[in-house]
């Protein structure tokens, strides 16, 4: 067998069992489509600050029920939310919307 050819046998054989390592033994697991709550989740439609913080706290209230916030966190910011609607509520749209932003802000949502 010449030099040239044995090199090409090796070669081959390498790459047929680099191939074979990179094969799985066993099949994947099924894949399981989780639970799309958000999408379902209908958002309060409208303008000033009910409404605003309204959406905030559904998309909130979605992200703890799907795991996506830690209920203690999603507790503490619906507590923000909660304060921002009561000065809401007194009228006071420009200080409600400046709680809801800080709130989003503090806890990473736009």
């Amino acid at each position: 067998m010449s030099s040239h050819r044995a090199t090409r046998l090796l070669a081959t054989l390498l790459a047929g069992a680099l191939v074979g390592a990179c094969k799985p033994s066993a099949s994947a697991p099924p894949v399981v489509a989780a639970p799309v709550a958000a999408a379902a989740t209908v958002l309060p439609q409208g303008n000033g600050c009910g409404p605003s913080i309204a959406r905030t706290q559904a998309v909130v209230d979605s992200d703890v029920a799907t795991g996506n916030l830690n209920p203690p966190v999603g507790e503490r910011f619906s507590g923000d939310l909660r304060r921002a609607a009561e000065v809401c509520g007194s009228g006071k749209d420009r200080e409600a919307l400046g709680l809801l932003a800080a709130a989003k802000a503090r806890y990473g949502y736009r």
